[in-house]
């Protein structure tokens, strides 16, 4: 999240009153993220959260709030795009596309256990499989069309040994994306970014697990593989942040709670650590094109793209094994 376009109390008012969603009372710029601009809205009625989409367009953003709209309607605890009197979604504010949700109750847990891994991988299955019937289609914006775009424009900021790295995994993703498993591997809407940060959470009890209260921002969505967006998962709740090594209680923990709702087809299991490699690579490419090609925002913290070389260098020289994973006691 961030502030690009600044958003006055009159405007984000006007929005709220048209969807009839209560008298504004306080409006506050989110700092965090890197994509959107995004406004905490408090009114008499509720908590919510107003963005407006500095990137995607106002053809691509049906594909996003109306998967949010499916996957509630299913069960899955994310955020509901509020709609106007006619039913529509999808507003406009400053001349930029807009939506607003309900803001979600708990925290997010930035150092999570492994109840919270199993919490977020059972949540996560049960995510994919209601999102199988959605109707709508839109490909996975930052897949591997975008890394080999993207790539040779960060390639003259960085280091040598950073730049053969890339090169190597980028060539790498390009030969298992040719693999006949890769081509078996299941598909459907996927979150793309679900980190600890897009996540919440209710405080456990002292006595039992922590309850998992929603999955937000979904604007990387897209049509991919599901073991992607497993891997993204797994590469976030499950890594020593310091080193970018695999935790592998946590690990075993997030993979077994997914296993349980939705079981890991042979190509997955095969394509697993490959897909890790993948998960890390995305996000590195990512960061590396924010922090050297940034845009300006009013509030903006731009993420340390060395984190996620770390995540990749790990991935590479200690593989992980999905089968071992899944047959480790839980501790």
């Amino acid at each position: 999240m961030a502030v690009f376009t600044e958003v006055s109390f009159d405007e984000a008012s006007a929005l709220l009153a048209k969807l009839d969603l209560g008298e504004l009372q306080d409006l506050q710029g989110c700092v965090g993220g890197i994509e959107n601009t995004n406004y905490f809205a408090t009114t008499d009625r509720g908590a919510y959260v107003l963005t407006l989409f500095e990137r995607l367009s106002f053809e691509q953003l049906p594909f996003y709030l109306h998967l949010m709209k499916h996957l509630a309607f299913k069960g899955i605890p994310v955020p509901d795009p509020a709609t106007d009197r006619n039913g529509e979604i999808l507003h406009q504010v400053l001349g930029k596309p807009a939506a607003v949700v309900n803001r979600l109750r708990g925290r997010c847990e930035l150092d999570p256990s492994p109840a919270h891994c199993e919490a977020v991988g059972a949540m996560l299955a049960r995510m994919h499989l209601a999102g199988r019937d959605y109707p709508r289609h839109q490909p996975n914006l930052r897949g591997l069309s975008w890394w080999n775009e993207t790539v040779p424009l960060v390639l003259p900021h960085i280091q040598a040994h950073q730049a053969e790295l890339l090169r190597s995994e980028l060539a790498f993703q390009n030969h298992v994306a040719q693999e006949a498993a890769f081509e078996g591997l299941p598909r459907g809407p996927i979150h793309a970014d679900l980190f600890r940060d897009n996540v919440m959470f209710d405080p456990a009890p002292e006595d039992g697990s922590p309850v998992l209260t929603g999955f937000f921002d979904f604007y990387f969505a897209g049509v991919d593989s599901w073991l992607f967006d497993l891997a993204v998962c797994l590469n976030d709740w499950c890594i020593d942040l310091a080193s970018g090594a695999a935790d592998l209680t946590r690990s075993s923990a997030l993979l077994r709670a997914y296993q349980q709702v939705r079981p890991l087809q042979a190509a997955e299991q095969q394509l697993f650590a490959a897909m890790l490699r993948a998960g890390a690579l995305r996000f590195w490419i990512s960061r590396l094109w924010d922090f050297y090609l940034p845009r300006d925002a009013a509030v903006l913290q731009a993420h340390d793209p060395q984190h996620f070389e770390r995540v990749l260098l790990n991935r590479v020289m200690h593989p992980l094994n999905c089968a071992r994973l899944l047959e480790a006691v839980p501790a």
